[in-house]
């Protein structure tokens, strides 16, 4: 992927450096990437619109954390599922920055880190994380489609060292076969069309449930479309739509992980596992929603 300097987007946009750098501080412009004290903004960015009024939703939980992240009001919901969902997710698939280290990163746009050695990816993915939730945010209510899903696999994996590699489809369905727990997923050739026909009968559905948004979600991992990242992706994926549908949210925190990955292992032949770690889940984000006082 090419990458353009913030100069050269100011001319095609025709507007001030400032505002370009502004926009790239703000994760206003997915894909961009800091290197040193450069932004570097991916060829074929689209100019971001100016700010606008928050159009209220039937969600009070949705129109809560929109306002909150419009506001970078400090403390608040928006801020603990910034940190807590990316922190989590991040750590089941083998982060080693603490959930404190995930915490300095948000706040303070800096690195915190001790004398142990840290993976660069680590922090290049959870910054990304940040900019995935906020996209989640923003496209709540979207329908679920190919091109929102590949949008959140670029969004969280660009400047990353797989995104270097030849092979590794930023932003694309995967080009070689992958396992997971051991077990063959589909194959590349045939992601496409599996998933084309998963989201159609997932959108056919009207009035989703959280038994819907489960079974999506166990059918994406089995496929596997993306060649690194779909973990992540799915569970951004449930928050998301969870809130699209008027259900309570959830973060699947490391210490259910045993429990999450053998209600995955076991779902054909018994949904309750599954169901049962998300419920819990769900019930501890319920204690949030009560603190914060959102109905």
């Amino acid at each position: 992927m090419k990458y353009l300097p913030v100069i050269e987007i100011a001319k095609l946009w025709s507007m001030s450096e400032r505002t370009v750098r502004n926009y790239c501080a703000h994760a206003k412009i997915p894909g961009a990437v800091l290197m040193g004290k450069t932004w570097l903004i991916p060829e074929g960015s689209t100019k971001p619109l100016r700010e606008k009024k928050i159009i209220e939703t039937d969600n009070a939980l949705l129109n809560a954390l929109r306002k909150e992240k419009q506001a970078h009001i400090r403390g608040g919901l928006y801020h603990k599922i910034q940190i807590e969902l990316t922190y989590n997710s991040n750590r089941i698939e083998g982060s080693r920055l603490t959930e404190e280290q995930t915490r300095f990163i948000y706040e303070t746009n800096t690195i915190g880190i001790d004398q142990s050695a840290v993976n660069v990816d680590d922090i290049i993915e959870t910054v990304n994380h940040f900019r995935c939730v906020d996209f989640i945010l923003d496209n709540a209510k979207a329908q679920l489609s190919e091109k929102l899903i590949k949008e959140l696999h670029f969004m969280l994996k660009v400047g990353t060292s797989d995104s270097r590699k030849d092979w590794f489809n930023v932003g694309g369905y995967k080009k070689l076969p992958n396992a997971i727990g051991g077990k063959e997923t589909t194959r590349p050739k045939d992601v496409a069309i599996v998933m084309k026909k998963l989201l159609e009968v997932y959108n056919d559905k009207k009035e989703k449930t959280l038994d819907d948004i489960i079974e999506y979600h166990y059918r994406f991992e089995i496929i596997h479309p993306f060649q690194d990242g779909n973990g992540r992706i799915g569970r951004l994926i449930m928050f998301k739509e969870c809130l699209a549908n008027n259900i309570v949210p959830f973060i699947l925190t490391d210490n259910l992980k045993l429990y999450y990955y053998r209600g995955l292992k076991e779902y054909k032949n018994e949904k309750g596992f599954l169901l049962d770690t998300i419920l819990t889940a769900q019930d501890r984000f319920k204690e949030y929603l009560d603190y914060f006082k959102i109905g």
